[in-house]
């Protein structure tokens, strides 16, 4: 008889267990089913550096830029990052815009059968790069500590060159020569890779950002790592991290090597 008894109220218990569970489940699957959303806004500070091909064809001049001459020549920027999943899917882009310029003029007096002459040259170079990254995601794995995704798709590199240049003279008789060369390139490559964050702390209100990828198609090789520290608040996160973009292109291309490397700044938006 207590037997029976005992194994009643277990059912019991068990029914009324499923039945506070059963509600649980039914919200998380619904949250699961909805829509959401991450926008992020940031600031990106990198050196740039690389090498070309100019003028002979072989190893040419290198390209070296510190962080504090991209910040003086900087006409304009956006740099963001929007996702959208839904369940273990979902979709993640990022763009970089950037239009840099800066002008240089120089003088020289010399003689020429003793009369003075004095010559003066004025160039101007404005480059505006765009670096767009497009890829599906798939959550690998989703806990209290770690979120890591798989991501698949495709970044577009294009760069955009104009150089203005004038030379005078104070003879009358030598006319002002002046010109204009444009360069205009674009790169598509497809990229696989990972990005995820790690929670540590108390709340888990702190976290460790990553991201990495590797791709190749229009360029030799391209690579990216993306690394840092975050803090979560109920609308949102802020990040700071240290962004390293990478670019092998192939033989034959005016530009051999790119390197994009600095600091990143930034916050991003849930709902």
């Amino acid at each position: 008889m207590r037997k029976r008894i005992n194994t009643r109220f277990a059912n019991c218990l068990l029914a009324i267990g499923l039945s506070g569970l059963a509600p649980v489940a039914a919200q998380a699957q619904a949250a699961n089913d909805k829509w959401q959303w991450e926008l992020g806004i940031y600031g990106w500070f990198p050196a740039i550096g690389g090498t070309t091909s100019f003028p002979s064809g072989a190893s040419g001049p290198s390209i070296d830029v510190s962080a504090g001459d991209v910040l003086d020549a900087l006409k304009m920027t956006f740099m963001g990052q929007i996702e959208a999943r839904k369940g273990q899917w979902g979709v993640w882009s990022d763009l970089v815009y950037a239009d840099l310029g800066g002008s240089q003029s120089g003088s020289r007096d010399f003689a020429v059968g003793g009369r003075p002459v004095s010559a003066t040259a004025n160039l101007s170079l404005d480059l505006k790069s765009t670096v767009w990254t497009l890829a599906g995601i798939y959550n690998l794995s989703s806990t209290p500590e770690n979120t890591t995704d798989l991501l698949f798709g495709a970044r577009m590199l294009n760069l955009k060159e104009t150089l203005d240049w004038s030379l005078s003279s104070s003879i009358p008789e030598l006319p002002t020569r002046s010109g204009e060369a444009r360069v205009d390139g674009t790169n598509w490559d497809a990229i696989v890779g990972l990005k995820g964050r790690y929670y540590f702390g108390g709340e888990r209100k702190w976290f460790l950002p990553y991201y990495v990828d590797v791709g190749g198609g229009q360029s030799k090789l391209t690579w990216q790592v993306n690394a840092g520290v975050g803090y979560t608040f109920d609308w949102g996160s802020v990040f700071a991290t240290w962004r390293y973009l990478d670019y092998d292109f192939k033989s034959g291309d005016a530009l051999q090597s790119m390197t994009m490397n600095g600091a990143l700044i930034g916050v991003a938006f849930q709902f």
